[in-house]
């Protein structure tokens, strides 16, 4: 991880930490790596992301490449048309999941698929040293408009089997917690012959009504919509709509977790490959029933990005990949996650099967989860005293990222966020008081360093 991006772009506090004049020579660093082409480029609905949009535009004009603004879009969305209609870079202004004062600027390559971490240091050399590339005052870059959500939507549709879900004809609420998905998910899932229900969907940067992350406890009042209105299914997505998490029919909302396995045991029996990619925060919910079905799961550190590259490097292998917080990436459409696709698919999964979300769900091993977070102010040195600390606990470790911790039902994973100031906290165990005791465990561990 370089200094600069994290495990998914440069976020920080808009107008504070994220300033105009930063992302102006981020955007001029992406432009000069390039050196020339194309650059598309989008926001989700943040207040502060027209002013930081403008200041990206401003930085890639100046480089002499051209910019092609499609507005307030997913980040999937962006992703898909860079990929399909040939351009060389993408730049979206978006924090994801998190509240509404932060933003971020993220960079995805000319395949849709954020940059490597070997792509991403060179970039974060030229911004240090400052060597940008500069058009001559006669010959800038130019600066247009598109419409990329119709492309999108279109395209997703061609993935689904809408004659399933027309005769099913399900009712569906969704909540995009006044970010990017606004503009796409109610539209498509209408087109997919679903009856929705709408919860925070109209676009508002200020995210008045919930959190952007789409956790239980954030959306409620959509598990209370869904129970109210007879709904089969609940959808909600972060703030730039590139997850998707699910409230079953009978008003229970389910972790990422839930969404990610029941999608790795559909491709697994309908695709080629026998492989799925995960990172190291997902658990046995998601390996046990994969190796089941005689597949296997490769675990990789944290970050969409390293889940996708690892899809990639196995090309045909691989049949699904994603994490546990409700991204989950197919292949077959493209290398990155995709909130809308996801619900799409989802609908079309109860469709087929003829089930309900309750009822898969049940099916699955039943491992509860827990994550939480604390504020540290030095990351590397906590996790250093980390380590020393966990040194013969449990049965084994795992250090592909942070601290994996093993007994023979459930785990403890410590480690630095990539986008925040915080240390996190995951674990996994048959029941949830002993999840949440060994959060406990894996907090106090966190705390005795920062004391020391």
């Amino acid at each position: 991880m370089t200094e600069l991006f994290g495990t998914n772009g440069v976020r920080g506090i808009a107008n504070d930490e994220l300033t105009p004049e930063l992302v102006m020579k981020l955007a001029r660093s992406l432009a000069t790596f390039l050196g020339d082409g194309r650059i598309a480029i989008a926001r989700d609905t943040r207040v502060s992301g027209e002013m930081l949009k403008k200041a990206a535009i401003t930085g890639t004009q100046s480089t002499g490449l051209d910019v092609v603004d499609i507005g307030e879009a997913p980040s999937p969305c962006l992703q898909y048309y860079v990929k399909e209609n040939d351009f060389d870079s993408g730049i979206i202004i978006t924090a994801s999941h998190n509240p509404a004062e932060y933003n971020g600027v993220k960079f995805v390559d000319g395949d849709g698929v954020e940059y490597s971490h070997k792509q991403l240091e060179e970039m974060e050399r030229i911004y240090k040293k400052e060597i940008f590339q500069y058009a001559d005052w006669s010959n800038p870059g130019n600066h247009s408009y598109d419409d990329a959500i119709p492309m999108y939507i279109r395209a997703i549709k061609q993935k689904i089997d809408i004659e399933s879900i027309l005769e099913e004809n399900p009712k569906v609420v969704v909540d995009p917690g006044n970010g990017a998905g606004c503009f796409v998910t109610p539209y498509l899932l209408r087109q997919l012959g679903c009856k929705v229900v709408t919860l925070n969907s109209q676009p508002d940067g200020l995210f008045p009504a919930r959190e952007p992350e789409p956790l239980p406890k954030n959306i409620e009042d959509l598990a209370d919509t869904v129970e109210a209105v007879g709904a089969d299914l609940g959808v909600a997505h972060d703030g730039d709509a590139d997850r998707a998490t699910f409230v079953d029919e009978k008003g229970k909302p389910h972790m990422g977790d839930v969404s990610l396995v029941l999608f790795f045991k559909k491709m697994l029996k309908t695709k080629e490959g026998n492989k799925v990619v995960t990172p190291v925060s997902s658990g046995k919910k998601a390996s046990k029933p994969v190796e089941e079905l005689g597949g296997e799961v490769v675990w990789t550190e944290v970050g969409s990005t390293t889940v996708s590259r690892k899809m990639i490097e196995l090309g045909d292998e691989c049949v699904c990949g994603g994490e546990e917080n409700g991204g989950v990436i197919f292949p077959d459409f493209q290398y990155c996650r995709d909130g809308a696709l996801t619900a799409a698919r989802m609908i079309e999964l109860l469709s087929t099967t003829e089930k309900t979300l309750s009822e898969l769900a049940n099916e699955l091993p039943q491992y509860k989860h827990v994550k939480t977070k604390t504020k540290v102010q030095d990351k590397q040195r906590i996790m250093k005293k980390v380590f020393k600390k966990i040194e013969g606990m449990g049965e084994c470790t795992q250090t592909i990222d942070g601290a994996k911790i093993f007994w023979e039902d459930s785990w403890i994973l410590i480690r630095p966020s990539g986008t925040e100031p915080v240390v996190r906290v995951f674990t996994e165990a048959p029941s949830l008081e002993e999840a949440k005791e060994l959060a406990r465990k894996g907090l106090e561990i966190v705390e005795e360093t920062k004391e020391e």
